[in-house]
């Protein structure tokens, strides 16, 4: 086994042993469902307590409109606002003042508390009053059953849309869906590049601290070294996200079996019972399956290595540069400035090319190597034409190869320096060295 293979395995092997990789491994799947699932359940928990509501309508038109909810009971009152500003008897959550016609002024409607008005009151307060002052104003128009004329003529409309298949065939195509698979493959490329180039980075410095790598070039070239870390890594991240990805399937599809109670054994029958026809509450089912269908699955697969490796090998080659030449945590600030600019840039890039897949920022930032590992992804369930996708890997992984030659002229000179904080001029003379 020639020398960089010794490396990648003794990195890779130490990597997935250790107690925080198994612990992170193993907990992050259960912790990504937690935040899914856990906020949904909570929310459906209703609290206890029953809030007073205080009404003070001086027009007597408003207050018989508020019915009690589980949360909150609505009191009409006499009293004046200031004696309630004014009493010890902190009863009244909140006290709703109405001193006028509000179709005339809608300042006279105001609401007091002595905390922060929740949004679910506020909404509520709102539309009861907006439905009454709706059905005032369309009283003075005197149209007889104008009101039903308006709500006959309400129609919700969503145009369904359809991809035509090479084959002829035609299946339901949703770009809401194209652009969740899209932005998750994105996130997932941005979270790894950041989260293993600085382990990159980290992992050289620590080394080169602790001047274990004095010891380690005596026998080992230093770019052997250093591609022998970048690719362990690489490994090392590939085998957490296809543990993860197994997982957090498994952990959705068992959580959404929880959440909904199981499969009604109705449908069942119903569907054994007629196979022609689909139950009502089957065809969302059946149509979300039909456009992930139009999706080339595999295609994104292939695609979402090639650019996790690429975008990878160039980001971690400047990581370990860095890395390499500075000698302290507080350093690396200067050079990793930069290099995350252009990270987040890319972020925000693809989440603006979401609604414009085709124009000038998706198109231009999916070729540029720097920001094409994390846009391309977001066009690519889009359908992107094969001369773009060919351009964008080939420009990807020479820019990737180039500056992988580079940061190991500049590895090759930084790992053995200490003390001396070099500035742009000075890795620009050691990328000179010969």
């Amino acid at each position: 086994m020639n020398k960089i293979g010794i490396i990648i395995k003794r990195e890779y092997l130490r990597r997935v042993s250790k107690k925080s990789f198994l612990i992170l491994t193993l907990l992050m799947p259960f912790l990504v469902a937690a935040l899914i699932f856990v906020p949904f359940w909570l929310s459906r928990i209703k609290s206890g307590e029953v809030r007073n509501i205080v009404v003070i309508d001086t027009t007597e038109r408003y207050a018989p409109l508020f019915q009690d909810t589980e949360s909150y009971r609505f009191i009409g009152s006499d009293k004046s606002l200031e004696e309630y500003r004014n009493s010890s008897d902190k009863e009244a959550f909140a006290i709703l003042s109405i001193t006028g016609d509000l179709l005339e002024n809608q300042n006279a409607a105001v609401m007091y508390s002595g905390k922060q008005i929740p949004g679910d009151l506020s909404r509520l307060v709102n539309q009861t009053l907006r439905q009454q002052l709706e059905s005032e104003k369309l009283a003075t128009f005197n149209i007889p059953n104008l009101k039903e004329i308006i709500a006959d003529s309400k129609v919700n409309f969503s145009i369904q849309t359809i991809k035509w298949s090479e084959d002829g065939s035609e299946n339901a195509s949703s770009s809401a869906i194209a652009s969740i698979i899209g932005m998750s493959s994105t996130l997932i490329i941005y979270m790894f590049i950041i989260m293993y180039g600085s382990m990159v980075m980290q992992g050289v410095l620590e080394e080169k601290t602790n001047r274990i790598v004095e010891l380690m070039v005596s026998s080992v070239r230093p770019f052997d070294l250093m591609m022998g870390k970048i690719v362990a890594l690489g490994f090392v991240g590939l085998t957490q996200l296809f543990l993860w990805g197994i997982m957090i399937t498994c952990l959705l599809f068992a959580g959404m079996f929880f959440m909904s109670g199981g499969v009604d054994p109705s449908i069942i029958q119903q569907g054994m019972a007629m196979p022609a026809a689909v139950p009502a509450e089957m065809e969302g089912i059946s149509q979300i399956y039909q456009v992930l269908d139009t999706i080339n699955f595999a295609e994104l697969g292939v695609f979402f290595v090639i650019y996790f490796i690429g975008g990878y090998l160039l980001y971690a080659s400047v990581f370990a540069a860095i890395g390499s030449s500075v000698s302290q945590q507080e350093d690396t600030q200067q050079f990793m400035t930069p290099i995350i600019l252009f990270i987040v840039f890319a972020l925000y890039a693809g989440i603006y090319s979401l609604e414009n897949p085709d124009g000038p920022l998706a198109f231009w930032c999916s070729l540029i190597p720097f920001t094409s590992p994390i846009v391309m992804m977001v066009r690519l369930p889009f359908e992107v034409a094969l001369w773009e996708k060919l351009l964008s890997i080939v420009l990807l992984y020479v820019t990737a190869f180039g500056i992988t030659w580079v940061s190991a002229k500049i590895y090759r000179v930084g790992i053995l320096m200490y003390g001396k904080k070099p500035d742009m001029k000075e890795l620009i003379k050691w990328v000179k060295y010969k």
